[in-house]
């Protein structure tokens, strides 16, 4: 089963990854709908993780925060199973990253609170629409996506440094870029950064941290937008005793739409 054959609602698509028929990369999967990176943590840690994104809205623009023990995201996917529907996650313990899981139904405790934070996965549709490319997509491969040393504000326990996502866009198409993107404050908004990697601690654009890599062409520049992977590369920092996330570029699929969440 490819992108192009899968249905584009997404509460079908979720249905086909709770049951096990597809668990692929989410780019490019029911345009038009606002995709969503996950954390969860437990109860105890849950208030310095809202208050870390409510003061880096860049990398973690909150879509909704799921009570403790609970399961449906009510506001953006009734219905849903935040354990069942995302395609893979990861599991860090003590801030080391102990493998992955499709399902978290045998990992549930009651105390554990679920963050959804928008995902830039949810404004390429609009990139594509104004006609820039996105390789990545093209080639069904991962976005890449690079640890800075752009740090993040510290809130509570949680400090780190910012993950971004890169995508090659032409020259004569940057400021195309920035303008459509930077509607979407919901899903990371406008680019952090544009040009020189090693500006940002990005010493190899060949080795990304997360995803895959994704061929620069000589008509283009490196792109870089803020990542809700960001609080991934939290974990690993300031090292939580346990955190679930999303597989990285396998995200949840919300029922809103991107263009709900527009500002202009």
């Amino acid at each position: 089963m490819t992108v192009q054959t899968l249905p584009e609602s997404a509460k079908e698509v979720r249905q086909l990854i709770r049951t096990g028929q597809w668990r692929g990369i989410t780019s490019g999967v029911a345009p038009g709908h606002v995709q969503a990176n996950l954390a969860i943590l437990p109860r105890d840690l849950a208030f310095d993780f809202l208050l870390f994104c409510q003061r880096n809205p860049k990398p973690c623009p909150l879509l909704e925060v799921i009570e403790s023990g609970k399961v449906e995201p009510v506001i953006t996917a009734p219905g849903a199973d935040i354990r069942t529907d995302v395609p893979a996650y990861r599991i860090y313990e003590n801030g080391v990253f102990t493998g992955e899981t499709e399902s978290l139904v045998d990992y549930w405790r009651d105390d554990l609170v679920s963050f959804l934070l928008g995902c830039s996965f949810s404004f390429e549709n609009a990139m594509v629409e104004a006609g820039i490319p996105l390789r990545h997509q093209e080639l069904g491969l991962n976005v890449a996506m690079y640890i800075t040393n752009i740090p993040t504000t510290p809130a509570g326990v949680f400090s780190g440094p910012t993950v971004v996502s890169m995508r090659p866009v032409k020259r004569d198409q940057i400021v195309r870029a920035v303008q459509v993107t930077s509607r979407f404050p919901a899903t990371h908004g406008a680019p952090i950064h544009i040009g020189k990697p090693e500006d940002i601690g990005i010493l190899d654009l060949d080795k990304p941290d997360f995803g895959d890599r994704v061929e620069l062409l000589s008509d283009e520049e490196p792109v870089f937008w803020a990542c809700g992977v960001t609080p991934q590369a939290v974990a690993l920092s300031c090292k939580p005793p346990l955190m679930f996330a999303h597989g990285p570029g396998k995200m949840f699929i919300t029922d809103q739409r991107d263009v709900d969440y527009a500002v202009l």
